[in-house]
Order: structure tokens, then sequence, then C-alpha cells
């Protein structure tokens, strides 16, 4: 009586991943979101950090 289970290498199949290209507009939007996310950064935080820090109340 044979396993109705079968190991992976015994069964050579379903095991082929293929990576997937991404869109030119998708690799966009990322950069949009990262420079939005280091000029906001930039112009609120580092201000926000320096008066909590520096200035006395």
């Amino acid at each position: 009586m044979e396993s109705q289970e079968s190991s992976a290498e015994r069964e050579h199949q379903h095991h082929h991943y293929t990576g997937n290209r991404i869109p030119w507009y998708v690799r966009l939007m990322w950069l949009g979101f990262w420079v939005f996310a280091i000029a906001y950064t930039i112009r609120f935080l580092f201000p926000a950090v320096r008066v909590e820090l520096f200035e006395q109340p």
C-alpha cells in the first residue's frame, strides 16, 4: 500500500516558483511615497525634535 502523500523531491511537480515583474507605475508610486516620507520627516519631525529637546519650557 503506497502512501497518499509523497515527498516534494519524489513528486517533482508544483514546486516551480516564478517571480512577477513589477510594473513601472508601481515603482513610481513607491518612489513618490519615499520622497514624500523623507521630505515630511525633514520638514516636520526634525524641527519638532529640536524644539522638544533643546528649548526650555
